[in-house]
């Protein structure tokens, strides 16, 4: 797992590789251009580099100021807990509109138990006819 993934933020000055991709703080891109230019442009506009993809090549950074990267850490946060967990479980309930009381309270208490279990629970009322 790389560093530069596994916690976004700024790579400073040690980039392992020599040629770069680099995208200015607007967006535009620069083109690709080797390490030390990069880190020169870095310091003269008092910006950070951040790695975006190393996966392909050359891979790709951004020069960014600290507000930049702030932001892009709260959307990824954000992100990271909007999508489902792969151990999260999913538990469906049906009932008819028809239930009768004792059902309903039997069916309601395990549905506050699965909510304990902080379980996504789905419920489904059918039309009695």
């Amino acid at each position: 797992k790389s560093k530069g993934k596994a916690a976004f933020g700024s790579v400073g000055r040690r980039i392992p590789y020599r040629i770069l991709h680099v995208i200015n703080q607007d967006g535009e891109s620069l083109g690709n251009m080797h390490r030390a230019e990069a880190l020169r442009l870095m310091d003269e506009r008092g910006l950070k580099l951040v790695l975006l993809r190393e996966n392909v090549e050359p891979p790709v950074y951004r020069l960014m100021t600290g507000q930049q990267i702030h932001e892009e850490q709260l959307k990824r946060a954000e992100k990271k807990k909007a999508s489902p967990k792969p151990g999260m479980c999913t538990k469906e309930l049906s009932f008819s509109s028809a239930i009768a009381k004792n059902d309903l309270e039997t069916k309601t208490k395990q549905i506050a138990q699965w909510i304990e279990k902080r379980h996504h629970v789905k419920l489904t009322i059918r039309q009695a006819k």
